[in-house]
């Protein structure tokens, strides 16, 4: 008898242990390690980062890292498809430390999330524009076209993977109709134009014409052209028409990838990017997260212009975090998760600075302009100094403090998107309590309001500029609501510290 308790002692461990696994899958690490591959080709478009040595757009090989948890038997996982940062623009040339597949923060995202289960895919695409050119309009031209192939780019990469389910035996074990976008930097501006840029017809007729060329003769031209550049979903041929600026006759920019497959996506997920302009965004698109730091200099947090570090040069106006998050809202795209926290997600801390937008998360960085502190890197990166200098110190310890963060909101919410069957610790459905700070306009004019729920005063308040220079400081408030005058005050961007008697929050304000 005793023979036999030890193999049914041995089984009920092991049921016991598939079943805990299957209810903390998705919402934390399961298994312990991974298997990566890497540089596997998910499809061939035209680049034109080569031009100006060979005078032509060239076919350019688009690669992958793939991510799988090892000891997985699930056969329908979902599926995250990531876009690094680095401005379009290839590294060490971008002026940055970051700019690939390999970079610190996306190889430790998909090793998280890998282990939580997610098949993950860590994505090239294809990189040139002219952010030095000397025309602001060549800027923005040049600019809307390297994120038009970015999208290009993304929708193939989701057509692979739909086209290795149907056709190759789905040798990733993948549920073809649950893929998450997820960019960081330069990715979060692919990750959120694939998700809400899904007409071409949207990008002649944004408003104010700013993807448009008013040509003397011929009158607005579209800065993009689906025969010229190729459909977004890269079914198409684009071909080079005789007298189109900057490349010869008959020359390719656009080869088709995997046509008939569908390049959508479930679930956008954006770090520190922004949108080409917000009226893409409309009523049944996808779900979007964003995480933001306010005070980016580079990166608008609400409407504002895109600022290419290293160059600072202004391009074009886009949409940042914020205003994704408020449209999102209004449309009421976030439905899944929204008004919903959950146990350990850091939904109190998320919902203490995003002015009620579910999905917002704003991140405060330990200086006013570190835009990105989940980012770290090799000190002896030929571009350590300058990038230093915005994030004064990294180190892997505190990127991946905040990486806790960013894995925690996104986990129970992608749960409810993607219907992954998520067994939840805890889940709170009511309101957010009391306490929660609102500050408004944004952007604002004359003056700024701030308002607290509940009875928690607050007792001062100090307005820091970009550059860290207090430019003025409010003792003694003592109260729920304070105006903010702004006087003489410049416009741009700046740091709202306000202090309470439990905690001190940061906002960002904005004057134009």
């Amino acid at each position: 008898m005793k023979r036999l308790l030890l193999p049914v002692f041995l089984l009920a461990m092991i049921a016991s242990d598939a079943f805990s696994q299957t209810q903390r899958r998705y919402l934390e690490e399961v298994f312990p390690s991974v298997t990566v591959t890497t540089n596997l080709v998910y499809g061939v478009n035209a680049t034109v980062i080569l031009l100006p040595q060979l005078g032509e757009a060239v076919p350019q090989p688009l690669t992958l890292d793939l991510y799988l948890p090892d000891g997985d038997t699930e056969n329908d996982r979902p599926l995250v498809v990531m876009f690094h940062t680095g401005n379009f623009i290839p590294t060490p040339q971008n002026g940055s430390t970051t700019g690939t597949k390999g970079d610190s923060a996306n190889v430790e995202i998909a090793m998280r999330l890998a282990k939580m289960g997610y098949v993950v895919a860590n994505a090239t695409y294809r990189m040139g524009w002219n952010p030095i050119a000397t025309t602001q309009t060549e800027r923005v031209f040049t600019l809307i076209n390297a994120a038009y192939r970015g999208v290009q780019d993304a929708r193939t990469a989701a057509k692979y993977f739909r086209r290795s389910v149907a056709e190759m035996g789905n040798p990733y074990d993948i549920d073809p109709t649950k893929i998450v976008i997820w960019g960081i930097g330069t990715g979060g501006y692919i990750s959120l134009n694939t998700a809400f840029l899904d007409e071409y017809i949207k990008i002649p007729l944004t408003p104010g014409g700013k993807f448009v060329i008013m040509d003397s003769i011929l009158g607005p031209i579209p800065m993009v052209i689906e025969s010229i550049n190729g459909d977004l979903n890269a079914d198409s041929v684009g071909i080079v028409p005789p007298g189109y600026p900057g490349f010869p006759a008959g020359d390719t920019l656009s080869y088709p990838n995997h046509v008939g497959y569908s390049g959508d996506y479930q679930l956008a997920v954006n770090m520190g990017g922004a949108l080409g302009d917000s009226s893409w965004m409309n009523a049944g698109q996808m779900p979007v997260i964003s995480y933001h730091v306010p005070t980016d200099p580079f990166a608008p947090y609400d409407i504002g212009i895109v600022i290419v570090p290293g160059f600072n040069l202004p391009v074009v106006e886009v949409a940042g975090s914020y205003r994704v998050q408020l449209q999102a809202q209004r449309y009421n795209l976030n439905a899944a998760f929204a008004g919903k926290t959950y146990v350990g997600d850091h939904s109190a801390t998320a919902n203490s600075r995003n002015d009620g937008y579910d999905g917002l998360f704003p991140v405060i960085g330990t200086i006013p302009f570190d835009s990105a502190p989940w980012a770290w890197w090799d000190s002896t990166h030929v571009n350590h100094s300058s990038s230093i200098q915005t994030n004064p110190d990294m180190s892997g310890a505190k990127a991946r403090s905040y990486i806790d963060s960013i894995i925690a909101y996104f986990a129970p919410r992608s749960c409810e998107v993607l219907a992954l069957g998520c067994q939840f610790v805890g889940i709170d459905d009511a309101p957010v309590s009391a306490g929660r700070i609102h500050v408004f306009p944004v952007p604002a004019q004359q003056a700024v309001e701030i308002r607290v729920d509940g009875s928690t005063p607050i007792r001062s308040l100090e307005v820091f500029d970009i550059t860290g220079r207090l430019v003025m400081a409010y003792s003694n408030v003592n109260h729920q609501q304070f105006t903010i005058l702004r006087g003489a005050t410049a416009n741009g961007q700046y740091l709202l510290r306000i202090r309470m008697d439990d905690r001190v929050e940061t906002r960002t304000i904005m004057f134009r």
